[in-house]
């Protein structure tokens, strides 16, 4: 595996795993130019280690049981890459809520929530290029 580039690594870009296309639509319209929003229903699509890394962070969609496991991809990210790579959960009722913070996602918001906060999670985050 190729090391990333410093030029790779001050690239903005967040994960959303989703299938809601209304959601990713929103999301987008408040993601300034300068972020890629990389939109995906399979963690293993984002790479490897390596590649996983250079995401700034993950927005989690909690209502996605019939396309991918929530619990299985903050599993992957927190056990098998050992990355701690913020991860912002919105949906889901309380007892996944509940599953995912043992598992150790950040934070939970209801979807208009995340929409809501997205901009704030870009200012902070909004370092590099």
């Amino acid at each position: 595996m190729a090391a990333p580039t410093v030029a790779e690594r001050m690239k903005r870009k967040y994960v959303l795993m989703t299938t809601d296309q209304e959601m990713v639509e929103r999301l987008r319209a408040v993601t300034p130019p300068e972020w890629t929003q990389v939109v995906c229903t399979d963690f293993e699509e984002l790479g490897e280690w390596g590649d996983v890394l250079l995401n700034r962070f993950v927005l989690l969609d909690l209502d996605e049981w019939e396309v991918f496991d929530p619990l299985d991809v903050i599993r992957a990210l927190r056990m098998q890459y050992q990355i701690n790579t913020p991860v912002f959960c919105f949906g889901g009722d309380e007892d996944i809520q509940d599953e995912m913070r043992l598992a150790r996602a950040d934070r939970f918001f209801a979807r208009d929530e995340m929409v809501e906060k997205l901009p704030e999670f870009l200012r902070q985050y909004d370092w590099g290029e």
